[in-house]
């Protein structure tokens, strides 16, 4: 989605914020809030906007050890959170794969991560600062503010700029990784007995195969398992990666857009590659950070498309199987699905977490033509509404392609959220196309 803005303020300090605020008021222009610029659906700008660039708003403010918390300035990304807290011994309770988005950002989806026993991001929040449309500064948490509290978390920048947060953190561990290959129809029991009711499995991640010969039936999954081991100096060094392997990955990544024997090959080197760690050490930071370069990816005539869905435990069978048959019919170039668990929690109030569920996260290629957009749109809400049978829904960051009914069942408050929202901003001075497509 594009869209012309009429400029973009990089944020420094809160000073250019309120500049920004009066100027938009004084020229009846919008303002909208952007991060990494991650999302894919128009959460961070709508047409004619101010769009406030937090990225350079990056401090850290406090790290208090002995209470594990730290409060950070929202345009941080967690790769500088990360380094700032690996040398104390000390991890990030939530974050989702990898650590190229802003603090602002995965606040403002409320993204999960790896971590079975914690949901989304909102459960690390204490308390964070807001800058409302009035330019007034706002302290909210759980205690204080608790409306603005759910609407803001998950509230994609709608009810002001967030400034700083304060997070509980937790401390940095030995696990050691176990792979496991499976068919997706034996998952959900071995997932239940074998991670779940495993108080020693701290994260895992599952993928399942988009090679033609095991299409969304092979499966493998990744668990990691607390130890005893000391978290020595060469466990606790950050993995960086590495220029070399990036660039053999990328090209085959690549591969695998363009043909289905570069599928099969993915699947079958990306198998044997997890296959070998089985059994390897790895540190609770090391383990959030894995390699994401190799997927950048720029094409004037393709590009990549993310989609989530979020799935009760017990509906993980009917859901592939009718996955699959959607895939086929529609021809959709699919190149990766990694399969998550994120427990259920209702505290913000566009929660996804509606049930325990596991959490489907697609990648597509596509063409970027409009006809071929529209045909991806109707196969998203073919998946949407696949979803909504089986008492599941879908994650908002992505492309607007839902329709508003569509919305309303997946999350059943959102005519709530939006009459909250204006509550909050009368002058409806933050927007965003996700507010321009669905807000009545």
């Amino acid at each position: 989605m594009e869209v012309r803005i009429y400029k973009t303020i990089h944020v420094k300090d809160t000073a250019d914020i309120k500049d920004a605020l009066e100027e938009a008021k004084r020229r009846g222009l919008p303002i909208s809030v952007s991060g990494a610029n991650h999302s894919q659906g128009g959460q961070t700008y709508i047409e004619n906007a101010i769009v406030l660039d937090m990225k350079p708003y990056h401090r850290i403010i406090r790290l208090d050890e002995k209470n594990k918390e730290i409060t950070v300035e929202t345009g941080a990304a967690w790769e500088q959170i990360q380094k700032a807290l690996n040398p104390h011994g000390l991890s990030l309770r939530i974050m989702q794969s990898q650590n190229l988005f802003t603090v602002g950002g995965t606040m403002s989806v409320n993204a999960h991560g790896r971590d079975i026993h914690e949901g989304p991001f909102i459960e690390s929040v204490k308390s964070f600062r807001l800058m409302n449309a009035d330019g007034d500064i706002v302290q909210v948490s759980r205690a204080e503010e608790p409306e603005l509290f759910a609407n803001v978390i998950g509230g994609y920048g709608l009810f002001g700029v967030i400034l700083d947060v304060t997070l509980d953190l937790t401390e940095d561990e030995v696990y050691r990784q176990h792979v496991v290959p499976i068919h997706y129809e034996a998952f959900p029991d071995l997932f239940k007995k074998q991670v779940l009711e495993q108080p020693s499995i701290a994260m895992a991640i599952a993928r399942l195969s988009v090679s033609p010969d095991s299409y969304l039936t092979d499966m493998f999954v990744t668990t990691y398992e607390r130890t005893k081991e000391p978290l020595n100096d060469n466990l606790r060094k950050l993995h960086e990666e590495n220029f070399a392997s990036i660039g053999v990955t990328k090209f085959v990544f690549g591969l695998s857009r363009k043909w289905e024997w570069g599928k099969e090959l993915v699947w079958k080197l990306q198998k044997k590659g997890y296959l070998l760690s089985d059994g390897d050490l790895i540190s609770r930071n090391n383990a959030m950070r894995p390699a994401a370069k190799f997927m950048e990816y720029a094409d004037t005539q393709r590009t990549d498309l993310l989609q989530e869905y979020f799935v009760p435990i017990d509906r993980f069978k009917p859901f592939v199987d009718g996955m699959r048959s959607i895939m086929r019919e529609d021809e959709l170039n699919l190149l990766n699905i990694t399969v998550r668990y994120v427990p259920r929690n209702e505290e913000s109030t566009l929660s996804y977490a509606k049930h325990d569920s596991f959490a489907f996260v697609l990648l597509f290629n596509n063409k970027r033509s409009a006809a071929e957009v529209e045909k991806l749109a109707a196969s998203t809400r073919r998946l949407i509404d696949l979803a909504l049978r089986n008492d599941g829904t879908y994650y908002l960051p992505y492309q607007l392609f839902a329709n508003g009914d569509q919305l309303r069942a997946a999350y059943p408050m959102t005519d709530i959220f939006f009459e909250a929202k204006r509550r909050a901003d009368p002058g409806l001075l933050f927007q965003n196309e996700f507010y321009a497509r669905y807000a009545k």
